[in-house]
């Protein structure tokens, strides 16, 4: 399958490259590049016209589906820049497979993974210019899919967009690596059972919105959820998966259906697995956690996921507890996790699981 997408993808360019922003200036996700990726889908024929064009809005009726009936899919993954000039993908066949598992869960068409791998190769080399490469930088990839058939009627839509953007990012969080403050929503719940929880679909996300803006009212940087059934259990926090050490165990939450499968949460798995460090993926009782918080057992506590890659967090504010993680600090387990995943992933560390690969001159 390698190649058939770069031997019928066509390419307009733009008339005029813009100046890219100065490393030390890029946010998170405020600033597109040059050039995005499309490419269609109708039932019978398959998808079709895969192309490079200028980066500009998408045109779509008012009746279309996806506006509707929100049949709509992304994934996010990056690009990175390493010493010697090269451009590297992290784990992208992983971020396929799941695009794929939230387009069933949705009723939409599969995407074969070799085409969206080659697709975002082919998009990042031309515009590898914009992949930055201080400390801390990255390209943030966006593929999203969604549909766009002009039909109001409840069904699955016969036409969809596969696109791709690309944007040059700094640190998510903009202390970087300094601890977080979250807030335990005690009310809202992200996913219950049955549901799209381990969908990557944009009604996950909107409905975390009004949580997070209390959160932020006041003082805090993320929300923790509990389960959608008894409020009792640890979920995720904001759209990361979290991990916390007791002693000298660490526990996450296991995959039941509410919980996205993270990229990262895996890799930060096979670390600890290799390292020797006792992992357990099991239900944990929010209540366990403050227990061993006032008992002086929780060593650490961080958030895990692609935009931020690893989120320690200091504080847990659960009704009217505060918890206090590591005295505030960012604890040595977490530093490390932190440190080795980016020296994989800027090709600073030997890469002992094949994670990364090299995006290759393909259109030069």
């Amino acid at each position: 399958m390698e190649g058939l997408m770069r031997a019928r993808v066509q390419v307009q360019e733009v008339e005029q490259r813009r100046e890219r922003p100065r490393d030390e200036d890029l946010g998170f996700g405020k600033v597109f590049t040059d050039h995005m990726f499309l490419m269609d889908y109708v039932v019978g024929r398959g998808w079709y016209d895969p192309r490079i064009v200028p980066y500009g809005p998408l045109a779509l009726p008012p009746g279309a589906a996806v506006l509707h009936y929100a049949q709509t899919i992304f994934e996010g993954l990056k690009a990175y820049a390493t010493d010697d000039g090269r451009v590297l993908l992290f784990r992208p066949r992983e971020n396929a497979r799941r695009l794929n598992v939230s387009a069933r869960r949705l009723c939409m068409p599969q995407l074969d993974g070799e085409d969206f791998v080659e697709a975002i190769r082919i998009l990042v080399d031309f515009e590898r210019r914009w992949v930055p490469s201080a400390e801390g930088t990255s390209l943030y990839i966006r593929p999203l899919y969604f549909a766009t058939e002009e039909n109001l009627s409840l069904k699955p839509s016969a036409t969809y967009t596969f696109a791709i953007i690309l944007s040059p990012v700094g640190s998510y969080y903009p202390r970087g690596m300094s601890p977080t403050r979250i807030f335990v929503e005690p009310e809202h719940i992200r996913a219950a059972p049955g549901g799209v929880g381990a969908a990557k679909t944009g009604g996950n996300y909107a409905r975390c919105l009004q949580a997070e803006a209390r959160a932020s009212e006041l003082g805090y940087d993320q929300v923790l959820w509990l389960d959608g059934r008894e409020k009792r259990y640890v979920e995720e926090v904001g759209a990361m998966n979290v991990f916390f050490r007791i002693g000298d165990t660490v526990v996450t939450p296991p995959l039941t259906g509410t919980i996205l499968p993270g990229v990262t949460r895996d890799s930060v798995l096979h670390l600890l697995e290799e390292w020797g460090v006792d992992a357990q993926v099991r239900r944990i009782p929010l209540a366990e956690i403050a227990d061993a918080c006032e008992a002086g057992g929780l060593q650490e506590a961080f958030g895990v996921g692609t935009a931020a890659v690893i989120s320690p967090i200091g504080e847990l504010r659960w009704g009217d507890m505060q918890l206090k993680i590591s005295a505030g600090r960012t604890g040595p387990l977490t530093t490390r996790l932190y440190e080795t995943l980016v020296g994989i992933q800027r090709g600073n560390l030997e890469d002992r699981f094949g994670w990364t690969e090299e995006v290759p001159r393909i259109l030069a």
